[in-house]
C-alpha cells in the first residue's frame, strides 16, 4: 500500500500532544543523567527529505537537555582541504566523548543521497560508501556507541505544501534553496538513492527506522517514543537540595548605584503603551 492510498489517520488532539510530549521530554532528561552517570556514549542520525520534520524534532528532543551532554552536529559543506580527507573523518570528529549525546542533523549519509543525486561524489566514490558504511557503524558499535538512524519520510504533496508555506514566511526563508528545489525535480532520483542506500545500510546490527512524518507532531512523538524505548536507561537518584526561605543577607553589602549601569532599553513599556 502506497502513501496515497493509506487511510488517513486522526490528527492528535493538541492538548493530548502537548502533555505527552513533556512526558517524553521528561523521559529524555532521565537519559541525559543516566548518560552522564553511566559515561554511555549515544548517536542518534536524523536523515530524510528536505522539509521531513528532521530539525522540528531534534529540537523537541533537545529543548530541556543540557547543551554540554546533549549537543547537535549539523555540518556545512565540506571544505577544499575536508574533500581529500577520508570520508568520515569529519564526522568522527562530532562523535561523542563518555557521558555525551550527538544528534547528527544530516550525517555521513549524505552521500548516499544528496551527492550521489547532484553528481558532488563519483560512481566510484558512492560504490565505496555502501561497501564501507556497514562496516564503519561496526567499528562504532563495538566501541560501545549506541548508534540509533532515523529515516523521516514525507510524501511529495507534504514536501511541497512545506516548501511553499516556507515561501512567504519571514523567519523560515532560509530553510528554502536552490538545492531544496531540486529535491522537488529530482524527486525519483532521491527515491532510488534511497533504496539502494536502505538495501546496502539497513543492517541488524544497525537499522534504519522509518519514521511517517507527514504529520509533524505525530512523527516526533512516535520517534521521541521510539528512541527512549530502544535503550536501557534508568533514573539517576538526585541530591537532596533545601533552599532557605529568604535570600541570606549579611547587610555588609551595598549595592552601586543603578546610574552607574548600562540597562537595556524598556522595549516592553512601549508595548504596553501601544496596547492600551
Amino acid at each position: 500500500m502506497s502513501k496515497k492510498d493509506k487511510p488517513k489517520q486522526p490528527k492528535v488532539a493538541n492538548k493530548v500532544y502537548e502533555a505527552e510530549l513533556f512526558r517524553l521530554q521528561t523521559e529524555l532528561v532521565k537519559l541525559q543523567e543516566w548518560v552522564r552517570e553511566s559515561g554511555a556514549r549515544v548517536v542518534v542520525v536524523f536523515e530524510g527529505r528536505d522539509a521531513a520534520g528532521k530539525g522540528g524534532t531534534i529540537k523537541r528532543i533537545t529543548e530541556y537537555l543540557s547543551p554540554r551532554i546533549a549537543r547537535v552536529a549539523a555540518l556545512p559543506a565540506p571544505t577544499d582541504r575536508e574533500r581529500g580527507q577520508w570520508y568520515y573523518q569529519r564526522y568522527v570528529a562530532h562523535l561523542p566523548a563518555p557521558g555525551e549525546i550527538v544528534l547528527f542533523d544530516r550525517s555521513w549519509y549524505n552521500r548516499a543521497g544528496v551527492e550521489k543525486v547532484m553528481g558532488f561524489c563519483t560512481p566510484e566514490e558512492h560504490s565505496r560508501f555502501l561497501r564501507q558504511t556497514p562496516i564503519f557503524e561496526q567499528m562504532l558499535i563495538d566501541d560501545g556507541i549506541l548508534l540509533r538512524k532515523y529515516w523521516f519520510s514525507v510524501s511529495d504533496e507534504e514536501q511541497l505544501k512545506r516548501f511553499r508555506s516556507r515561501m512567504n514566511d519571514p523567519v523560515r526563508q532560509w530553510k528554502l534553496s536552490p538545492m531544496d528545489l531540486e529535491s522537488v525535480y529530482r524527486w525519483e532520483d532521491y527515491s532510488r538513492a534511497k533504496d539502494e542506500m536502505m538495501v546496502h545500510t539497513d543492517t541488524a546490527l544497525s537499522p534504519w527506522y522509518v519514521v511517517e512524518s507527514d504529520v509533524k507532531k505525530h512523527a516526533r512523538l512516535n520517534m521521541i517514543s521510539h528512541l527512549l524505548s530502544t535503550i536501557d536507561y534508568a533514573e539517576v537518584p538526585r541530591p537532596s537540595v533545601s533552599l532557605p526561605k529568604h535570600p541570606i543577607e549579611s547587610g555588609n553589602y551595598h549595592r552601586p548605584p543603578r546610574s552607574l549601569s548600562k540597562y537595556v532599553p524598556d522595549h516592553v513599556a512601549t508595548l504596553i503603551r501601544t496596547d492600551h
